[in-house]
């Protein structure tokens, strides 16, 4: 029964690809671009690219389960390639921002939702972990951090309960591996309710030296967004940031609830990133 990793060479697609081999679960790590995976010893690599359906057949070939991330373009296609070679189980890893009222035209939901309703529509059984903000996503102050510069932030004290990647993966190897969590859908957080300003308090604390916080206004930070993301997906995710300013972050499913282990927090996962922040 072999599992099929798409995105592998993501950091959930690594660590999920690594907790199946190493129970002994015949895995196939595909990517777009092949070449540039690292697998352990004994894991089958495969090319897969979802707008291109002659790459299906034979990362699909003896594959009963499929651990997907979320990309739109050619997944009908895709469902139908699966459903064609025996699929019997998807784990969707989608995201919270799903569940949020205009999902269907909203930048951040908009792409997972889209997978998510393909998924439904095929009659493929199905997992969809929906997971909130990443912890990893603070590896976007490392920059500022590592140079002494203050970290500009336009809601400073929006509330998230950021998930350690590695609690995802955890949830996930599970799904696929047992049935507990066949058929749901949902929602992935850490255990705490942190503020932008209190995680970087707690990078502060780990890496023993001062950390600034400027506050900027939305139109700046807009701007400064856009250099780097389409415009309208800066917009919704400063949309989010304000609302987020309204009180604590709601904590939803984590690895004590569904799996009975505490969450790995935040500052775990600082304490394991300490390197990203270094003095530049």
């Amino acid at each position: 029964m072999t599992v099929l990793i798409t995105g592998a060479r993501g950091k959930v697609g690594r660590a999920v690809t690594s907790r199946l081999h190493g129970t002994g679960v015949p895995v196939r790590a595909a990517s777009a671009h092949p070449a540039e995976l690292t697998v352990p010893a004994g894991v089958e690599i495969a090319e897969l690219v979802l707008d291109r359906p002659e790459t299906f057949p034979a990362a699909l070939d003896g594959v009963r389960q499929v651990f997907l991330y979320p990309q739109p373009a050619g997944i009908g296609a895709f469902t139908e390639a699966a459903r064609a070679a025996g699929v019997e189980h998807v784990v969707l890893l989608s995201s919270s921002s799903v569940l949020a009222p205009g999902a269907e035209t909203d930048p951040l939901a908009a792409h997972s939702l889209r997978v998510e309703q393909a998924l439904a529509a095929s009659g493929l059984p199905c997992t969809f972990l929906r997971a909130d903000a990443f912890a990893s996503n603070a590896f976007g102050w490392a920059r500022p951090i590592g140079q002494g510069l203050p970290v500009q932030l336009p809601y400073p004290d929006a509330h998230l309960a950021p998930v350690h990647p590695e609690d995802i993966a955890d949830i996930a190897a599970e799904a696929l591996t047992g049935t507990a969590l066949r058929g749901r859908a949902v929602t992935l957080t850490g255990g705490q309710s942190l503020t932008f300003r209190e995680q970087l308090a707690v990078l502060s604390e780990v890496l023993d030296r001062g950390i600034t916080v400027e506050t900027v206004t939305h139109a700046e930070a807009e701007q400064q967004m856009s250099r780097f993301m389409p415009a309208p997906m800066a917009g919704a995710l400063l949309a989010l940031w304000a609302a987020a300013c309204a009180g604590p972050a709601p904590i939803a499913e984590t690895t004590r609830t569904l799996l009975g282990r505490p969450e790995r927090t935040f500052r775990q996962w600082a304490a394991e990133n300490a390197a990203a922040f270094a003095a530049r």
